[in-house]
């Protein structure tokens, strides 16, 4: 987990590399361990570094005996594999699986994405040419920027100078090259929107429980320590549960107000999976206090988002005294139906599946960012193996009567598949506990408008918004930055383009 920025498309200038310099200083919380950059006569490449595999020996860029040079920000979890396979053909420096990113360019070209398996951006100097790529799902961020005819490139908003009028997410999916523009490399699956009425749930649950238990055990790769976020809830439960089956001592963190149902059933699950467990109770004036740095780090004043972000940064601030790597349960509801709206759907099956592949294709703007953000604020690693993509295929192979079960009812139990396969992890209250998104279990939702309306009564908003609570919101989050129409307009746009849960 790093941070990138640069600058391509013009011989590299003393400005130049003070305007990269000025980049990573504002991507600092995503790499306090190494700073590198590089510079040639095309462009400037910068990377912040935050040390998870070969520590003393990884620093970036990476450049190959080719002449190519890399940035990266991310994880690849299938690294062993790709170094095994082209070890007779590079000389590989350093341990990192970044560099194996780099030589599998080398070998193969603009397809480099489709054979890596993990979360990514990635940025290659090549020759004359800038090649960047993003990971399926858009777990690890990345925006770009026109400069003065030339390419800004960049992991958050906040990196671009004052002068930039307008960035664009790079899209998830995706790879660049500079001669030939974008190009999509992966579709998230469509096959299970026709549900398969004889479809065995048994041998499903079977199948829903080795790909998690991979998933989890692929993400546990790391030079440094590795913890878990645990609110108590079905989710972080389960991959709680199967790390703790590889790791002999366990680290697992949760927030709350004092009385908060995250905190009494984390304590309990603790408990019961034997983790080393901290926590932290939440209290109205340190959430007012760090609101203004909460806002800054998530790049966003939407309602929703800010809501769960508060938790979030808390917890990943507790984490981040212990593990420099944590274990998330993200994705989980998507994949497997489990907010309550969803239970609208129980009679259109087809329908159903059609919205939770919505909902995952717009998770990089929504929960994905709030997780990137609140754990790089803290120089925090978060990983989600749910959002592998064997779990993203096997998930959308399932019938949605087997999410929502029994269907069409509106009291069908949700992530119904996903509890049977687990039977033997957690204890049955935890198991069959009722779905609270992060933010609720926490006691945050009910909280936090009479905390702003009794603390903050005077605050104008900058412009309309959807309502009382995040008009506070938008006016804080204008006061962040130096460019604050650059990321409000961004927010807004992606806004506009998503449905919201």
């Amino acid at each position: 987990m790093c941070g990138i920025a640069g600058v391509w498309g013009t011989p590299a200038t003393a400005e130049d590399a003070k305007l990269v310099d000025r980049m990573m200083v504002s991507l600092a919380h995503r790499g306090p361990d190494a700073v590198g950059k590089l510079a040639n006569e095309h462009g400037t490449l910068g990377h912040r570094r935050l040390s998870i595999m070969d520590p003393a020996g990884g620093d970036q860029p990476i450049r190959s005996d080719t002449g190519r040079a890399i940035v990266g920000n991310g994880e690849i979890y299938n690294f062993p594999e790709i170094r095994r396979s082209l070890a007779g053909r590079y000389c590989f420096h350093t341990g990192s699986d970044t560099e194996a990113a780099l030589h599998l360019y080398d070998a193969e070209g603009v397809t480099l994405p489709t054979s890596l398996d993990g979360m990514f951006a990635l940025v290659i100097a090549d020759g004359e040419h800038l090649y960047a790529a993003r990971d399926p799902v858009g777990i690890k961020p990345l925006y770009v920027a026109e400069d003065d005819g030339r390419l800004l490139f960049a992991s958050e908003l906040k990196a671009f100078p004052s002068r930039v009028s307008r960035a664009q997410e790079f899209p998830s999916d995706t790879w660049f090259h500079s001669e030939t523009g974008f190009h999509s490399y992966y579709e998230l699956p469509e096959h299970g929107s026709n549900p398969q009425s004889q479809a065995d749930p048994g041998a499903l649950a079977l199948a829903v429980r080795a790909t998690i238990e991979d998933a989890v055990q692929k993400r546990l790769m790391s030079d440094v320590p590795v913890g878990a976020f645990l609110s108590g809830g079905l989710d972080s439960g389960i991959v709680t549960a199967i790390a703790r089956q590889h790791v002999s001592e366990l680290h697992t963190f949760s927030v709350g107000f004092a009385g908060s149902d995250d905190l009494e059933a984390a304590r309990y699950l603790s408990r019961v999976l034997d983790t080393v467990h901290h926590e932290y109770v939440l209290n109205e004036n340190e959430i007012l206090a760090k609101l203004p740095e909460i806002l800054y780090h998530l790049e966003s004043f939407d309602l929703d988002l800010v809501r769960s972000a508060i938790p979030c940064y808390f917890t990943a601030r507790l984490a981040s005294d212990y593990v420099k790597v944590i274990l998330t349960g993200e994705g989980a509801d998507e994949l497997f139906a489990g907010y309550a709206y969803y239970k609208d759907y129980t009679n259109r099956a087809k329908t159903l599946q059609d919205e939770l592949r919505r909902s995952v294709g717009s998770m990089h703007n929504i929960n994905l960012q709030r997780v990137d953000r609140m754990t790089m604020a803290h120089s925090v690693e978060g990983r989600v193996p749910f959002l592998d993509l064997s779990m993203i295929d096997l998930a959308f192979r399932i019938p949605a009567e087997l999410k929502l079960y029994p269907a069409p009812s509106p009291k069908a139990t949700e992530k119904w598949i996903l509890r049977k396969a687990c039977e033997d992890l957690l204890p049955a209250d935890i198991l069959w506990r009722r779905k609270a998104q992060f933010d609720e279990g926490t006691g945050i939702v009910e909280r936090m408008g009479a905390i702003l309306r009794g603390s903050i009564p005077d605050l104008e908003p900058a412009a309309p918004a959807r309502n009382s609570e995040e008009q506070v919101y938008l006016d804080i989050f204008v006061r962040q930055f130096s460019n604050p129409h650059l990321l409000a307009g961004h927010v807004r746009r992606w806004a506009d383009e998503s449905s919201r849960l």
